[in-house]
């Protein structure tokens, strides 16, 4: 039986229906407001995404997940405030900050990659901090703490237009991880991810596999934090702080690590939940410390959700259509019981 073209399955069509919604919403919303979370919704689904790269598929869990989301939003600020604010030049500073990023994934991967889970972890968290004391010392260029502004490129001085860009990114994105975490390399990561020690008795190189992936995520992360300064007009250090790292991590986790379109579940729950619970504030003092709420909601969403949203809702699904074929089979060899007798 020929399989059907990936293209018509279901899932694309489920796909494609939902970023038809979402190009459509701000004409609808027709608010500004509504765009620009719209906005910084996709910039962070597709750090979410990178991110799952490494926790999800490959198994590591990185603290340092900032610093490369820091050199792509560092890299994109300072061109277009040095160089001009052109389309070409911010397409240049994307294409800097990538290969700045997956040389720097090389080198740090190649000297912590050899290191156990927590003692791995804890070397991406110096060497991010590393870069956040540079970012705010080297203050000739990136003005330290107090960040700078700058002009974007005249074109996406209309938000809908930035919005749209952004879109597109997440789904190119989406749709390459999708085909390499789908591709033989793919299922030597998830290998990697079950059990190291037997992957690379097999064979495999499992440190080189370990670097590319770690490569892959910290281009994907340098282009959000691209996307992220131009949708600020602004950069600080803040881009190099652990909390970038954590929203990171907690949207794959709410989402569904390992599942990729979790993380971008994800990054919507978390992005907006934070702003309706802060304008909240606004009309009821007890939500004035709407940080607590949010808390209380991530809690939630780890009791009900243990496999993320989109790991538990798969996994239900699948027992139920596992309890169904059983009630199925057993009301056959019923009725055949019942035509023998």
């Amino acid at each position: 039986m020929l399989k059907q073209p990936l293209i018509l399955s279901k899932m694309n069509l489920v796909y494609a229906v939902v970023v038809g919604v979402m190009a459509v919403l701000p004409f609808v919303l027709d608010s500004r407001t509504m765009t620009i979370l719209l906005t910084q919704f996709c910039i962070f689904a597709i750090l979410a995404m990178s991110y799952d790269i490494l926790l999800g598929y490959t198994g590591i869990i990185s603290f340092g997940h900032a610093m490369f989301f820091g050199i792509g939003a560092y890299t994109t600020a300072i061109m277009l405030s040095d160089y001009g604010p052109s389309i070409g030049i911010f397409a240049a500073s994307i294409v800097v900050g990538i290969v700045l990023s997956a040389i720097i994934s090389v080198i740090s991967g190649a000297l912590t990659l050899r290191l156990k889970s927590h003692f791995y972890a804890m070397f991406t968290l110096a060497i991010s901090g590393l870069f956040l004391v540079l970012a705010e010392k080297w203050r000739t260029v990136t003005k330290g703490n107090d960040g700078f502004t700058f002009r974007a490129p005249e074109l996406f001085r209309e938000r809908l237009y930035f919005y749209f860009l952004v879109l597109i990114c997440l789904v190119v994105i989406f749709i390459l991880l999708k085909r390499i975490v789908a591709s033989p390399f793919g299922k030597v990561l998830v290998a990697i991810r079950e059990n190291e020690q037997r992957t690379r008795s097999l064979g495999f190189k499992t440190l080189g596999y370990k670097i590319i992936a770690s490569v892959i995520a910290g281009s994907v992360a340098s282009l959000a934090g691209s996307l992220y300064a131009i949708s600020l007009r602004f950069v600080n250090t803040s881009v190099l702080t652990m909390d970038i790292t954590l929203d990171a991590l907690m949207m794959t986790i709410i989402g569904g690590v390992g599942t990729l379109i979790g993380p971008i579940i994800g990054a919507g729950v978390i992005e907006f939940a934070q702003h309706y619970l802060s304008g909240l504030a606004r009309d009821y003092p007890i939500f004035e410390r709407w940080i607590i709420f949010f808390g209380i909601l991530y809690i939630l969403a780890v009791i009900f959700f243990p496999r993320g949203i989109v790991g538990t809702v798969s996994m239900r699904y699948h027992e139920w259509k596992l309890k169904k074929g059983q009630k199925t089979k057993a009301s056959v060899k019923l009725r055949e019981k019942e035509i023998q007798r």
